[in-house]
């Protein structure tokens, strides 16, 4: 019996110049002869929170991808797709890029400045709905987290810009900063909702927010930084007229695990997308 070469996987972070700092992704350019269950395999062997894969190209600059966590494939993952669009730059030269995405195309633009590779991904349509009473229970009963904790001026919503996520907003940054859920229970919850992660925020000021992504249902506790989540919550700050039209945020993730990441999140007048942007490098050699 013979067996196909193990794919070349190469370590990026996305949103941090730092290798340290960010979310770690896998990504593997050349895919093409993989089929779900390695993809899976290469993914859960790894145990970063996703790994991308090229699976085909399809014209200049153009790719299919798929992604996958630890324990499944996921429609849309902001991060990696950062971290493959640098991985792409740094071979091809920085430049424009399109993703075919389980959710849909996803257009990207590689800049480099001051030295830097810096992608900026453009979301598909995204969309806003509320959660029930008993589901947002459960969610604050599964993080130990009493209603009154929650900011009452940003209220909760499930947020899509190609994955969903729930929105929680904390009313104080040590609220944030204590997260120690129940894994088992938020789990379960998130796969009756069809969630990705938890969008947990605080509002440090009008377009700066500190956030923390619980991702249980890919195998991780928590998600470094997450530019699918950043992506939706762009979408909800406009829908719920936290910001202006056109506006510009700041979100800061990761330093509660140690590894800080900046993501920004750009909105535009007239285009529902959302646009995330950040740096990435690679990690080793």
């Amino acid at each position: 019996m013979t067996h196909d070469p193990a794919p070349e996987v190469l370590r990026y972070t996305a949103f941090s110049a730092d290798p340290a700092g960010g979310n770690p992704a896998g990504v593997v350019l050349d895919a093409a002869g993989l089929d779900e269950e390695r993809m899976l395999a290469v993914a859960a062997e790894l145990g970063y929170s996703e790994t991308a894969f090229l699976t085909g190209r399809t014209g200049d600059g153009a790719y299919t991808v798929r992604y996958f966590s630890p324990r499944a494939e996921v429609p849309f993952c902001g991060h990696a797709t950062v971290a493959t669009a640098v991985a792409l730059a740094e071979r091809d030269g920085p430049g424009e890029l399109e993703f075919t995405t389980a959710a849909g195309p996803v257009p990207v633009t590689v800049v480099r400045e001051d030295g830097e590779l810096r992608a900026t991904l453009t979301s598909v349509t995204p969309h806003i709905t509320e959660i029930g009473e008993a589901d947002l229970a459960e969610a604050l009963a599964a993080l130990d987290w009493p209603a009154t904790d929650l900011d009452p001026a940003l209220p909760p919503r499930i947020a899509y810009a190609g994955a969903r996520h729930l929105v929680l907003a904390a009313a104080t940054r040590e609220r944030l900063a204590d997260l120690a859920y129940d894994f088992a229970r938020l789990e379960t919850l998130m796969h009756r909702l069809d969630l990705t992660t938890l969008q947990l925020v605080w509002r440090e000021a009008p377009e700066v927010f500190h956030v923390r992504n619980p991702f249980p249902v890919g195998g991780v506790v928590e998600d470094p930084a997450t530019g699918a989540a950043a992506a939706a919550f762009g979408a909800y700050a406009r829908e719920l007229g936290l910001t202006p039209e056109t506006a510009v945020l700041t979100l800061h993730q990761g330093a509660d695990m140690g590894r800080p990441g900046t993501l920004t999140v750009e909105l535009r007048a007239g285009d529902a997308r959302v646009r995330v942007a950040g740096t990435g490098t690679r990690i080793g050699g």
